[in-house]
């Protein structure tokens, strides 16, 4: 065995462990505590990578006790050959001690750290290189996996590094390097570049609500990217908060979200970074600048990446040293380029924000739906109230054209069309109407709510069925029985006393204003 090499046959009695099970020194006795080492660990990674993963969920003491476990051990006996275990263990625990650790947790996971990087470092050793050289913050969740592997030498081993690189102690102090670089940055060289903690958060905060599956307050986030932004003064950080800007920027004017403010945020952000900018083009060619990506995910995702100096340096080796796609440092932080981004995303919010909560023109569209004559375009309109996606690019300014021509109707049947239009493309909006349409169409909409109805129904026949597909026939022969057919089955059919019904009027009125009083307040 190498001076690098550990063996399986060290008990964690002899690193610290407290363990008093391996006192015999037949080789039967040896085999079984060699089979107590590596339960024990299996157990511990299973125990560690839960941590890992499950940091932010509440527990009862038992990620702390895990982390002082690994603590204690480590500093009993921190040169010993199962330190390893001990620091990967604390790896592990990293997004839990950037997290809210117990009292005195992080201080204890530092105090062990700090005792074995040094006696780690100064051990023999042979090898030119070791894995933690290149070891990627994402790499830390498959650090559980590897480690009763690592211990017993009877199982296979997969991995492009050798055991003994892995165990050697030298690896086990840059990793103890890597675990005192996040809980204590600016204290360790000699690490490879990573990604903080907080950055993990973040693109999995983003992704999530990028997704439409956000875990925290959807407006306090996107607060927070452009407090971000206005905050930065690298210019290579900023230049990845901008892309992050692009990404969040998509989704604030999808429609998701309600307050005008916090475009305006999103905006003057922007405005500001780029007046970092130069106007000038660059030197590339024309076609030399990458093309980013377009799922709002994975854009915020690069953005975060490269808003990190460690984030950067490893954009560049990954790309250097694994073949991946990605563009040149030279060319994703191109100014101009940078600056080019961040113009057009400029544009698209201001663009996005007039036409969620600007004041609408729709007066053009009498063209498309009045005939010559000044009657309705039955069949357009009643096409377009089908529940439908394809429905969705008509449906605000329809709705509104439908609210305000409603207020001017001379004829019941016009009327009933046009409220029942607005209503039923308020359905069809999404994923709600604009906020500048839907208050417009809640003001038109609370004058029949409230309007006074009979006490009962002038009509036999109940009121016209709005939720199925029939309803656009239904309506086009109420509005011109003489250009349409009679619905093919009979209980599609309603009077005109039922289509013109004050009491239905106030009914799907009523139904409108419920959802429009949510959508503004």
């Amino acid at each position: 065995m190498t001076n690098n090499e550990t063996g399986p046959a060290a008990h964690p009695e002899a690193s610290g462990s407290g363990n008093t099970r391996n006192t015999a020194s037949t080789a039967s006795t040896a085999s079984t505590a060699s089979d107590t080492i590596v339960d024990d660990i299996q157990q511990l990674a299973v125990a560690w990578e839960k941590l890992h993963f499950e940091y932010e969920d509440f527990h009862d003491g038992a990620h702390d006790r895990l982390v002082l476990d690994a603590a204690a051990k480590l500093g009993a006996d921190p040169g010993g050959p199962l330190a390893y275990v001990w620091i990967f263990g604390l790896v592990l625990a990293l997004p839990h001690l950037s997290w809210v650790p117990g009292d005195g947790v992080k201080e204890a996971a530092l105090q062990a750290l700090r005792a074995a990087e040094p006696v780690l470092s100064a051990q023999d050793c042979a090898h030119d290189s070791h894995p933690y050289d290149v070891h990627d913050d994402e790499e830390d969740e498959e650090l559980a996996g590897w480690l009763v592997d690592l211990v017993d030498e009877t199982q296979e081993w997969y991995e492009d590094r050798p055991r003994d690189e892995w165990r050697c102690p030298r690896n086990a102090a840059g990793f103890a390097r890597i675990a005192l670089h996040v809980l204590d940055p600016g204290s360790v060289s000699d690490i490879p570049a990573r990604l903080p903690p907080e950055a993990h958060a973040t693109i999995d905060t983003l992704s999530a609500l990028l997704e439409g599956y956000p875990k925290t307050d959807v407006y306090d986030e996107i607060e927070e990217q452009a407090r971000a932004l206005r905050s930065v003064e690298d210019p290579d950080d900023r230049a990845g908060r901008i892309m992050v800007v692009r990404a969040v920027g998509w989704y604030a004017i999808s429609g998701m979200v309600r307050r005008k403010d916090l475009l305006d945020e999103l905006i003057e952000a922007l405005e500001e970074a780029l007046s970092h900018y130069p106007v000038e083009p660059c030197g590339h060619a024309w076609d030399a600048h990458p093309l980013l990506p377009q799922f709002a995910p994975e854009a915020a995702r690069l953005g975060i990446e490269l808003s990190y100096a460690g984030g950067r340096v490893r954009h560049e080796r990954q790309r250097t040293e694994h073949g991946d796609d990605g563009a040149p440092l030279e060319l994703l932080l191109c100014p101009a380029f940078i600056a080019g981004l961040g113009q057009e995303s400029l544009t698209q919010l201001r663009t996005g924000r007039d036409r969620l909560f600007a004041p609408r023109d729709v007066a053009h569209l009498d063209a498309e739906y009045l005939a010559a004559d000044g009657r309705l375009q039955i069949e357009k309109i009643a096409e377009r109230v089908e529940y439908t996606s394809r429905n969705e690019q008509y449906a605000d300014d329809l709705s509104l054209w439908a609210a305000r021509r409603f207020e001017q109707a001379a004829t019941a049947r016009e009327r009933a069309v046009l409220l029942l239009t607005a209503h039923q493309t308020l359905q069809i909006a999404y994923p709600d109407p604009a906020r500048a349409v839907a208050e417009d169409v809640l003001r038109v909409l609370r004058t029949v709510a409230t309007a006074p109805r009979p006490a009962r129904c002038a009509h036999d026949d109940d009121h016209p069925q709005l939720r199925y597909s029939h309803f656009r026939h239904a309506m086009a022969h109420f509005y011109a029985p003489e250009d349409f057919p009679t619905p093919e089955r009979a209980e599609q059919a309603r009077s005109e006393a039922a289509w013109t019904c004050p009491r239905f009027f106030g009914e799907v009125a009523e139904a409108a204003v419920r959802k429009l009083e949510v959508l503004v307040a």
